[in-house]
């Protein structure tokens, strides 16, 4: 999750480990328990299946209905130990090429849908040397195939 100006806005990173493939969720509502897993399952329930298998999280209280997330999903939540965000490295990178874009004082509850969606196709259409100079939405959707086949 990144946060915005005054800790008053929100959005949820998720970052699919092999592909590195960015999902940006807006909060604009607060970033409660309730509303975070209710942004996740809906989110969830939209990836193909072979996709969606475990959850990695920090250690924050946005979580803590988490039980809620898996009983809805059947997806099962792991939390890095406290302190340790090196354990989430992928989505650390990930939050900090969003960052080119949202910096820390940028208030994310007025941020266009439409431009967080421009933003997050255009770092998933980004080649990543750590992917060979494929883009993540050229490796997320091989996966897709390759799993599907």
């Amino acid at each position: 999750m990144i946060v915005g100006r005054y800790g008053a806005s929100h959005i949820v990173t998720l970052v699919e480990r092999h592909s590195r493939l960015l999902i940006a969720l807006p909060l604009p509502f607060g970033a409660k328990s309730e509303r975070v897993i209710a942004a996740l399952i809906e989110k969830f329930n939209t990836l193909p299946a072979t996709m969606r298998r475990t959850l990695t999280w920090d250690r924050g209280n946005e979580m803590a209905r988490h039980v809620d997330f898996t009983t809805a999903t059947g997806i099962p939540v792991f939390f890095c130990d406290a302190y340790s965000p090196w354990q989430r490295g992928t989505n650390e990178n990930t939050n900090e090429l969003l960052r080119q874009y949202l910096p820390k004082s940028t208030d994310l509850n007025p941020t266009d849908t439409t431009r967080l969606a421009e933003i997050v196709t255009e770092l998933n259409n980004r080649p990543r040397r750590a992917l060979k100079r494929q883009t993540p939405h050229e490796v997320f959707n091989a996966a897709i195939v390759a799993l599907t086949a």
